[in-house]
């Protein structure tokens, strides 16, 4: 009796050494930029996603400049990003596999009702062109972001470097919803993705002090992608969990999960997982 005890004893420690492996097995770390955080849109998928799968979910939210260092560093074992140029690059540098779009929304240029420099209405190379010339406060992120990318390339589009050495010119190293309350502190403009946009607005019950002033150009599409850290590049990442990850979020209840989830009655991202 005494040895069947001890066997028992023994068999139990093990299962409690084993058991948080197992759990440590079953967690999924993912990079991702601050739009998915801010809008409410991971927590309002997260539960669905462990129900479906299992698999916890965590993540980091920064620019997506710094996700996909996390990822090329081997910090996390997926990411979900808006910057396809950039991320292709790391594509073909061997650190990221597996890219699959999934969402897309658009990026819209914000400012006060009064429109001090007149780009109501404009395109967006025409808009950014009027804001310099009449030195009117623009606020950036100036961090590296998918969506500071984005404006970089606009601002060139528009027939002029960045203008950052111009006192008008504000970088504020924040995230967008930050940005967005400085742009509006200053009564200046700034660019936003879509969705932020209308949780801003929500938090302002629906009446936000800076109203979106252009958009629609094809140029402000803002997509969003999945990509799988490549175990070849980190031999710890979990390829397993990645995919089972991507393969829900493109799949057809988290589709469904991306197109429902709205705020003012408004979606924020467009499922359009290939």
């Amino acid at each position: 009796m005494k040895k069947l005890t001890t066997v028992c004893i023994i068999l139990a420690l093990s299962l409690m050494v084993a058991l948080p492996v197992m759990a440590a097995d079953k967690v999924l770390m993912m990079a991702t930029t601050t739009s998915t955080d801010n809008t409410g849109l991971l927590d309002y998928l997260r539960p669905h996603f462990t129900k479906a799968t299992g698999i916890e979910w965590k993540w980091t939210a920064v620019g997506t400049g710094k996700a996909l260092k996390h990822g090329e560093n081997c910090d996390v074992d997926v990411l979900m990003v808006h910057a396809p140029a950039a991320e292709k690059e790391y594509v073909d540098k061997g650190a990221l596999i597996d890219r699959r779009e999934i969402m897309y929304n658009d990026f819209v240029i914000i400012g006060p009702a009064s429109d001090p420099a007149g780009i109501r209405g404009k395109s967006v190379v025409d808009a950014l062109a009027s804001v310099r010339a009449k030195g009117a406060v623009f606020a950036s992120r100036g961090d590296n972001s998918g969506t500071n990318k984005k404006e970089i390339s606009l601002w060139k589009s528009a027939g002029g470097d960045l203008p950052e050495k111009e006192s008008w010119y504000v970088q504020t190293g924040q995230g967008m919803l930050a940005t967005i309350n400085i742009a509006n502190e200053r009564n200046g403009y700034t660019m936003t993705d879509r969705g932020t946009y209308i949780k801003y607005a929500d938090t302002m019950k629906g009446n936000p002090p800076l109203k979106v002033l252009v958009e629609g150009d094809a140029i402000l599409l803002n997509q969003y992608s999945v990509l799988a850290v490549n175990p070849a590049h980190c031999q710890n990442a979990k390829y397993d969990l990645a995919t089972a990850f991507s393969d829900w979020i493109a799949g057809a209840q988290g589709q469904k999960l991306i197109r429902d989830f709205k705020l003012l009655g408004k979606p924020l991202f467009v499922p359009n997982a290939k």
